[in-house]
Protein backbone atom coordinates (compact mmCIF):
# COMPACT_ATOMS: atom_id res chain seq x y z
CA UNK A 1 0.00 0.00 0.00
CA UNK A 2 1.38 3.37 -0.96
CA UNK A 3 2.10 6.41 1.44
CA UNK A 4 -0.59 8.25 0.67
CA UNK A 5 -3.31 5.50 0.28
CA UNK A 6 -2.48 4.66 3.75
CA UNK A 7 -2.54 8.41 4.55
CA UNK A 8 -6.24 8.67 3.10
CA UNK A 9 -7.44 5.72 4.85
CA UNK A 10 -6.12 6.96 8.20
CA UNK A 11 -7.93 10.30 7.42
CA UNK A 12 -10.88 8.56 6.32
CA UNK A 13 -11.19 6.68 9.40
CA UNK A 14 -10.40 8.96 11.83
CA UNK A 15 -13.20 11.07 10.04
CA UNK A 16 -15.47 8.29 10.77
CA UNK A 17 -14.55 7.82 14.31
CA UNK A 18 -14.76 11.56 14.86
CA UNK A 19 -18.30 11.50 13.71
CA UNK A 20 -19.90 8.44 15.80
CA UNK A 21 -18.34 9.92 18.69
CA UNK A 22 -19.97 13.66 17.85
CA UNK A 23 -23.53 11.33 17.41
CA UNK A 24 -22.64 9.30 20.60
CA UNK A 25 -22.78 12.54 22.55
CA UNK A 26 -25.63 14.25 20.77
CA UNK A 27 -28.28 11.95 19.64
CA UNK A 28 -31.15 11.33 21.87
CA UNK A 29 -31.46 8.13 24.02
CA UNK A 30 -34.81 6.79 22.56
CA UNK A 31 -37.11 3.93 24.80
CA UNK A 32 -40.11 2.16 24.14
CA UNK A 33 -40.60 1.99 27.85
CA UNK A 34 -39.02 2.68 30.76
CA UNK A 35 -39.81 -0.28 32.20
CA UNK A 36 -36.73 -2.97 32.54
CA UNK A 37 -38.95 -6.40 33.01
CA UNK A 38 -36.82 -9.17 35.34
CA UNK A 39 -39.40 -12.56 35.74
CA UNK A 40 -39.08 -15.20 38.26
CA UNK A 41 -39.92 -18.24 36.73
CA UNK A 42 -42.19 -21.58 37.51
CA UNK A 43 -40.66 -24.24 39.33
CA UNK A 44 -37.60 -21.58 40.71
CA UNK A 45 -38.66 -23.00 43.88
CA UNK A 46 -39.02 -26.35 43.26
CA UNK A 47 -35.77 -26.78 41.95
CA UNK A 48 -34.07 -24.61 44.42
CA UNK A 49 -35.23 -26.86 47.45
CA UNK A 50 -34.18 -30.03 45.30
CA UNK A 51 -30.52 -28.81 45.62
CA UNK A 52 -30.28 -26.32 42.53
CA UNK A 53 -28.48 -23.56 42.10
CA UNK A 54 -30.68 -21.56 40.05
CA UNK A 55 -29.51 -18.07 39.07
CA UNK A 56 -32.91 -16.47 37.90
CA UNK A 57 -31.79 -12.94 38.37
CA UNK A 58 -28.46 -11.12 38.09
CA UNK A 59 -26.31 -10.00 41.55
CA UNK A 60 -26.99 -6.63 40.09
CA UNK A 61 -29.28 -5.00 37.94
CA UNK A 62 -28.59 -1.16 36.18
CA UNK A 63 -31.09 1.18 35.65
CA UNK A 64 -30.88 4.34 34.50
CA UNK A 65 -32.90 7.64 35.26
CA UNK A 66 -35.41 8.99 32.30
CA UNK A 67 -33.85 5.98 30.49
CA UNK A 68 -35.16 2.78 31.97
CA UNK A 69 -35.88 3.72 35.91
CA UNK A 70 -38.49 1.29 36.47
CA UNK A 71 -37.59 -1.90 37.75
CA UNK A 72 -40.97 -4.96 37.12
CA UNK A 73 -40.19 -8.10 38.67
CA UNK A 74 -43.17 -10.83 37.36
CA UNK A 75 -43.45 -14.05 39.91
CA UNK A 76 -44.34 -16.65 37.82
CA UNK A 77 -43.62 -19.31 40.27
CA UNK A 78 -45.80 -21.30 42.68
CA UNK A 79 -44.48 -19.43 45.80
CA UNK A 80 -44.78 -16.01 46.92
CA UNK A 81 -41.19 -14.47 46.72
CA UNK A 82 -39.75 -11.14 48.39
CA UNK A 83 -37.95 -8.71 47.63
CA UNK A 84 -37.30 -6.05 50.01
CA UNK A 85 -40.60 -5.03 52.28
CA UNK A 86 -42.75 -6.74 49.27
CA UNK A 87 -44.31 -9.65 48.97
CA UNK A 88 -45.18 -10.90 45.51
CA UNK A 89 -47.82 -13.53 44.87
CA UNK A 90 -47.79 -16.02 42.48
CA UNK A 91 -49.01 -14.52 38.96
CA UNK A 92 -48.44 -10.57 40.29
CA UNK A 93 -45.91 -8.12 39.23
CA UNK A 94 -44.28 -5.10 41.34
CA UNK A 95 -43.17 -2.31 39.52
CA UNK A 96 -40.77 0.13 41.42
CA UNK A 97 -39.70 3.44 39.95
CA UNK A 98 -36.91 5.24 40.98
CA UNK A 99 -35.98 9.06 41.34
CA UNK A 100 -32.75 9.34 42.60
CA UNK A 101 -29.41 7.85 41.14
CA UNK A 102 -27.78 5.29 43.44
CA UNK A 103 -26.95 1.95 44.62
CA UNK A 104 -29.75 0.05 46.62
CA UNK A 105 -29.97 -3.02 48.17
CA UNK A 106 -32.79 -5.03 48.58
CA UNK A 107 -33.63 -8.61 50.26
CA UNK A 108 -34.56 -10.80 47.73
CA UNK A 109 -35.38 -14.45 48.02
CA UNK A 110 -35.84 -15.37 44.45
CA UNK A 111 -31.68 -14.65 44.24
CA UNK A 112 -29.31 -17.61 45.31
CA UNK A 113 -27.87 -14.90 47.56
CA UNK A 114 -30.70 -13.36 48.90
CA UNK A 115 -29.57 -10.35 48.77
CA UNK A 116 -30.20 -7.92 45.12
CA UNK A 117 -28.08 -4.83 43.91
CA UNK A 118 -30.41 -2.35 41.80
CA UNK A 119 -27.64 0.53 40.77
CA UNK A 120 -29.27 3.32 39.44
CA UNK A 121 -26.94 5.42 37.13
CA UNK A 122 -27.99 9.60 36.28
CA UNK A 123 -29.72 10.53 33.27
CA UNK A 124 -27.45 11.02 30.40
CA UNK A 125 -26.97 14.27 29.41
CA UNK A 126 -25.61 15.53 25.87
CA UNK A 127 -21.85 15.60 25.92
CA UNK A 128 -18.98 13.60 27.52
CA UNK A 129 -22.17 12.33 30.53
CA UNK A 130 -23.82 10.60 27.64
CA UNK A 131 -20.54 9.30 25.37
CA UNK A 132 -19.86 7.53 29.42
CA UNK A 133 -23.36 6.15 29.58
CA UNK A 134 -23.15 4.39 26.09
CA UNK A 135 -19.91 3.22 26.58
CA UNK A 136 -20.71 1.60 29.85
CA UNK A 137 -23.84 0.25 28.13
CA UNK A 138 -22.29 -1.30 25.97
CA UNK A 139 -19.61 -3.13 27.95
CA UNK A 140 -22.35 -4.57 29.85
CA UNK A 141 -23.99 -5.97 27.23
CA UNK A 142 -20.70 -7.48 25.75
CA UNK A 143 -20.06 -8.93 29.11
CA UNK A 144 -23.43 -10.29 30.00
CA UNK A 145 -23.34 -11.68 26.34
CA UNK A 146 -20.07 -13.52 26.58
CA UNK A 147 -20.90 -14.36 30.22
CA UNK A 148 -17.76 -12.40 31.36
Amino acid sequence: MSRSRALRLAVIVAAVLTLVTAWAMVAPVQVDSREQLFEIPAGTWERRTAGNKVDILPSEIYLTLKVRDILVLRNLDKVPQIFGPVLIMPGQSFKLPFNLASDYQFECTAHASGQMTVIVDPEPVAGWGRLTWRLKSAIRFLKNFWQI
